[in-house]
């Protein structure tokens, strides 16, 4: 498991007919807050200002086609080439990271190949490198380079 040190927050949060939004820096635009969100949204802080990654190589809920399904990853940080180089599945805080969160990542991984694959709900991080053909489970974040 990764300790993640999350920046203090710096949101921007608005209410629009009884529901609260939250800013996305990354999108421009305002989204329906939600727990996922919620991660989301943090995690993105942390990477950003905690473990320096450029915000404009990070792109959020993009749609991703697996076979005949149109699925949506949460986090993608691409590299200087502006290939895939972190794929990043968030899920809500009561969401138990098990070997179901895993598969999904890896699924999106099969469209979105990247070196390397994190799973998050906020509260615990696990994180893995792709070598090999082998997962090797890492016990911190990679550093940007």
């Amino acid at each position: 498991m990764i300790k993640v040190n999350y920046p203090e927050p710096v949101f921007r949060f608005k209410e629009e007919k009884g529901k609260e939004l939250i800013f996305d820096f990354i999108r421009k635009q305002w989204l329906l807050l939600n727990e996922e969100e919620w991660v989301r949204q943090n995690f993105v802080q942390f990477l950003v200002q905690e473990m320096k990654y450029p915000a404009e190589l990070i792109a959020l809920e993009k749609e991703i086609q697996l076979g005949d399904l149109k699925k949506r990853f949460d986090i993608l940080v691409y590299d200087r080439n502006h290939q895939p180089w972190m794929l990043i599945e968030c899920k809500a805080g009561e969401i138990k990271l098990d070997e179901k969160v895993l598969f999904q990542v890896l699924r999106y991984n099969i469209s979105m190949p990247a070196s390397f694959l994190i799973i998050t709900n906020g509260h615990f991080t696990y994180a893995w490198e792709k070598a090999g053909g082998e997962l090797k489970e890492l016990q911190q974040m990679p550093v940007w380079k």
